[in-house]
């Protein structure tokens, strides 16, 4: 490991139709992570209400509000960079699904709002449709820390891959992407995406889901995952509550590029992504 390695903490919490319990849940368990000596903490997508297209609008707030400012006041209280999971976001009468991070004194550094809307139809499995309700964010998020650059993206925003190219081309070694894969998408999906991510680009990429609830309208798949620039889960839970831990060493990103430099091989004379 590299001096500038570091314990990145997956939440992956239950999460109820109480909006009060859901923060104080969050709370509690960043400060075990923290104890456990995570610097990065992640919660899941919706972290604060259930998912569904019936519930954004009644749980939404503004941001700053009510579960940002306990989630900056949770940072600077442990001393940890938090991603922020999202939470339905309202502004002008719109509805978005918005990931607030902040660093170890609390202070918002970034928000990032989904770019690409979960509009999905399966015959006879699951369908869904965010863009009844939600609207798309138009700007990346790059946080800037001590360790490394990460990039965000939420859940669905994973299948496109010209997005964490754009990342990797900012000098993203780690991205992070709170969501909410379900039990048809998941099993099927789920890690073939992040271990893809990971390997196109030659960095990190950790993902953080809500626990399971069967009972819920929407049953989230779990499995919360971190994967390694050479494409391995090094770190990953089933469906029940747990913080998962990974130890991220930046310095490896390096060592794996410079083993099979793809970065340097590219034909941009034949193509090229832009960002």
């Amino acid at each position: 490991m590299t001096t500038n390695a570091f314990r990145l903490a997956l939440v992956q919490m239950a999460v109820s139709a109480n909006k009060k319990e859901n923060v104080t849940r969050a709370v509690r368990l960043i400060k075990e992570a923290a104890s456990a000596g995570a610097k990065l903490v992640a919660l899941p997508e919706c972290f604060n209400c259930p998912y569904g297209t019936s519930y954004f609008a009644d749980y939404s707030e503004k941001v700053p509000g009510e579960s940002t400012e306990a989630l900056a006041k949770a940072a600077a209280d442990n001393k940890v960079y938090l991603i922020g999971g999202s939470i339905p976001e309202e502004e002008q009468g719109k509805y978005y699904n918005t990931c607030s991070v902040f660093d170890p004194e609390g202070n918002n550094i970034a928000k990032y709002r989904k770019l690409h809307l979960f509009d999905i139809d399966v015959p006879g499995r699951i369908t869904f449709k965010e863009s009844d309700v939600l609207s798309p964010g138009n700007q990346l998020a790059v946080i800037d820390t001590p360790y490394c650059k990460i990039g965000v993206g939420i859940c669905y925003d994973m299948r496109f891959a010209e997005l964490a190219q754009i990342y990797n081309k900012k000098g993203c070694k780690l991205l992070v992407y709170p969501g909410a894969f379900n039990m048809t998408t998941g099993p099927a999906h789920w890690e073939l995406l992040q271990r893809g991510r990971a390997l196109d680009n030659q960095l990190y990429v950790a993902t953080v889901s809500p626990a399971r609830d069967a009972s819920a309208s929407y049953t989230a798949w779990g499995h919360s995952t971190a994967v390694s620039p050479w494409g391995e889960v090094i770190a990953t839970a089933e469906a029940e509550e747990k913080i998962v831990y990974a130890d991220i060493d930046p310095g490896y990103v390096d060592e794996v590029r410079s083993q099979i430099p793809v970065g340097s091989q590219k034909r941009s004379d034949l193509y090229e992504v832009k960002g």
